[in-house]
């Protein structure tokens, strides 16, 4: 699916990310967003991320004229926080409804990504 630029495609592997040594998302239903010459981003279904036991929506909030309106979360584990780590389109353009409320996160602020087995430096090109 393109939008002015975007392409949404459902990724074929598995894919999981970590923060604080915490496997906060892992999933088989990720979708790969890619918008010009910005690095791909992962989007997770809900349900494929622990949201009620690691992270908290906050009031921050931008709008990116390709997709919508964001929302994020702050990760929290114990005294450790990532402030905005995640973010979501909960209401995106229509035509990027494929990543609607999915969940990503910032790339480098991971600890590690895995898709398939395998660890992974970077986005797949």
């Amino acid at each position: 699916m393109a939008a002015g630029g975007v392409v949404i495609a459902d990724f074929p592997e598995r894919v999981r990310t970590a923060v604080c040594g915490i496997v906060i998302a892992d999933s088989t239903n990720t979708k790969i967003l890619r918008e010009g010459d910005y690095p791909p981003v992962f989007y997770f279904p809900p349900e494929d991320v622990r949201l009620s036991e690691f992270l908290t929506a906050t009031a921050t909030r931008t709008t990116c004229p390709k997709k919508g309106e964001a929302s994020y979360w702050t990760f929290h584990l114990g005294d450790t926080q990532e402030t905005d780590l995640a973010w979501a389109y909960p209401d995106p353009i229509p035509a990027c409804a494929a990543i609607k409320d999915h969940i990503a996160f910032y790339w480098g602020r991971m600890d590690v990504w895995f898709v398939g087995d395998k660890p992974v430096s970077a986005p797949p090109a």
